[in-house]
């Protein structure tokens, strides 16, 4: 059983917010890849989209995902559950926020039509 120590987890500068990369299959991982993000205030995400499901549990701060027709925010203990499919962004509209993620092992982003996997997932 791999154990993933905070002091060792990878660190991967996303612009303007941090990803620690806990759970993926590079760590032992085999169905769930799990992240720490930390969202600098008012500064929004690529507009993306995603081939699996996946999930933030919000933290601290509150983080909003903003889909093309509507917007949902969360604060401490929520939970926002992002579909496959629909174009969105995250951002942390009052201030920071920080909120722990999880999508399933070969789970995609996709922007402007290239699928990838984010090094934190890989």
């Amino acid at each position: 059983m791999p154990v993933i120590f905070a002091d060792q987890a990878p660190v991967f500068d996303a612009g303007a917010n941090v990803v620690t990369g806990l759970a993926a299959p590079s760590r032992g991982a085999q169905d769930v890849c799990v992240w720490r993000v930390r969202f600098a205030p008012a500064e929004q995400s690529p507009v993306h989209s995603l081939t699996r499901e996946e999930t933030f549990v919000v933290l601290s701060g509150r983080l909003t995902v903003r889909f093309d027709d509507h917007a949902e925010t969360g604060g401490p203990g929520d939970v926002l559950i992002v579909p496959a499919g629909p174009r969105f962004s995250l951002v942390a509209e009052d201030g920071p926020a920080e909120a722990l993620c999880v999508m399933p092992v070969g789970g995609q982003a996709v922007v402007e039509g290239a699928a990838f996997t984010p090094p934190w997932a890989e």
